[in-house]
């Protein structure tokens, strides 16, 4: 029993180190959302001057930056191992940070955002990875799911300081310390690592079993689950020398089919609109008449909500199929953007305005976070087959930041042209992503990584799918 509190420590332990790297993605994503209304100020009265236009580059920059680090992460910490890399992630985080914070122009800005977004792309892609290659089975996805949860804390604790920050200070150049906190959490992990053991499975695919099995003794309970999973590990990594290429994974039609619905999936994630009201609360609220302190107040709503809904969802996963819950999910999200463009269309200037809209930007997140973003991560774990999962993750996952970065910049030139028929396009694009769910998504809860890898490769290499075998819950509905 002793033993196996120890291991379940140095598993804790280790879970919140790395975890400080989804705390450090949570908060650079969520900042940006307070510090956008003093940059705003001309430059000689502590902003930036930005424009609809730079705002939008600016926003957008990090996730773009975020896109080209998730797809490079992946294969410089198979080279380097996952421990090492997050180390290097930890620094850029923290150049990133202190660029963004001393930005004397848009320029530099847009810049400085691109390098902290490449620190944020790397850490989505490692901080699960590395968190899944060195929990217990028994206790994975609890522990995966964490990555999650600390990634709605940074953005809640984003909200907090911010409004705080706004609230008790009365330079117009406090976005600067707002974008310098973010250097905490990044010097945490950095740290921390050091007193994290290296991935046994990285080891072992280097060759360093002797190294692996000691890394295991460490943090597994009994000799018996040691050589359960070195035995694991060893044929995992005889799997990964036949792994197939870019080019080879191209030339299977079904390959290239369940890439375009990873793909697919991501765009329905991002254009739910959920960075919108992440990054954009506050200039909506704003536009309803609510002065810039009370909007950055009204954000921690924001984050109180998604940390909320990320639990319940966690909840959800367990216990519902996948496809209903996400087709739930996007319905609820198209309810709540035809609520947010009518209140902003048909109640200018009355009295329940901005409680309204901030009403309807919380059901949306409600939404959102427990019915759709944990399903797409759950789903990216689940379609890809093995021989195939780097290349296609990598690819898919590259892509939802390429169209996070697209609703990132386009979002404020819109909203400042058209105002609420903004929310009335993503209802639409909304109705869409709900068809192409319920067309191309199969049901993945249940069946084994092997079955499904078997319906898909049998359903996605014909033109068509059996109506017959409509009931298979492995069959894309018809």
């Amino acid at each position: 029993m002793k033993k196996r509190s120890e291991a379940d420590r140095l598993i804790t332990k280790i879970v919140v180190v790395v975890t400080m790297g989804a705390l450090a993605f949570g908060y650079d994503t969520g900042v940006i959302a307070g510090a956008l209304p003093f940059m705003q100020l001309p430059i000689a009265k502590g902003g930036l001057g930005l424009t609809p236009l730079t705002e939008g580059l600016v926003t957008s920059a990090l996730v773009l930056g975020a896109a080209f680090g998730s797809l490079i992460c992946g294969m410089l910490a198979d080279r380097f191992g996952r421990r090492d890399s997050l180390m290097a992630l930890s620094a850029v985080f923290v150049v990133g940070a202190i660029g963004t914070a001393q930005a004397p122009s848009v320029a530099v800005m847009i810049a400085m955002r691109a390098v902290l977004g490449f620190a944020v792309g790397g850490a989505s892609a490692l901080v699960p990875m590395f968190i899944s290659e060195m929990a217990p089975s028994g206790r994975r996805g609890r522990l995966v799911s964490q990555n999650e949860m600390m990634i709605v804390t940074g953005q809640l604790v984003a909200y907090t300081l911010n409004a705080g920050l706004a609230h008790f200070s009365n330079s117009p150049s406090i976005w600067r310390t707002m974008l310098m906190i973010a250097a905490v959490p990044a010097v945490l992990l950095g740290v921390g690592l050091f007193f994290v053991p290296r991935s046994p499975r990285w080891l072992a695919s280097q060759g360093r079993t002797d190294e692996a099995r000691r890394v295991l003794e460490l943090i597994r309970s009994t000799d018996r689950q040691v050589q359960h999973e070195m035995r694991a590990i060893y044929t995992a990594v005889d799997d990964d020398a036949e792994q197939i290429g870019w080019r080879q994974a191209f030339r299977e039609v079904w390959i290239r089919r369940l890439l375009m619905l990873g793909v697919g999936l991501g765009f329905a994630a991002q254009f739910t609109g959920v960075n919108a009201f992440m990054y954009f609360t506050p200039i909506i609220l704003r536009q309803t008449g609510l002065g810039t302190e009370a909007a950055l107040v009204a954000t921690i709503g924001d984050g109180l909500v998604a940390v909320g809904a990320t639990f319940a969802g966690i909840w959800m996963i367990g216990r519902f199929p996948r496809r209903v819950t996400l087709l739930g999910g996007l319905c609820g999200v198209v309810l709540a953007h035809l609520g947010l463009g009518a209140t902003l269309l048909f109640l200018k200037g009355s009295a329940i305005e901005s409680y309204a809209a901030l009403g309807f930007i919380l059901l949306a997140l409600l939404f959102i976070q427990m019915m759709v973003s944990p399903l797409y991560w759950l789903l990216m774990s689940e379609l890809f087959p093995m021989r195939a999962r780097g290349v296609l993750t990598g690819l898919s996952v590259s892509c939802q930041w390429i169209f996070n970065a697209t609703v990132a910049f386009l979002f404020p030139i819109i909203l400042h042209a058209i105002g609420p028929g903004t929310f009335f396009v993503f209802a639409t694009i909304n109705v869409l992503s709900f068809c192409f769910v319920a067309r191309f998504l199969p049901e993945t809860k249940g069946l084994s990584l092997e079955k499904l890898e078997a319906h898909l490769q049998d359903h996605l290499s014909t033109a068509a799918v059996d109506q017959e075998k409509s009931s298979d819950p492995a069959v894309f509905a018809e």
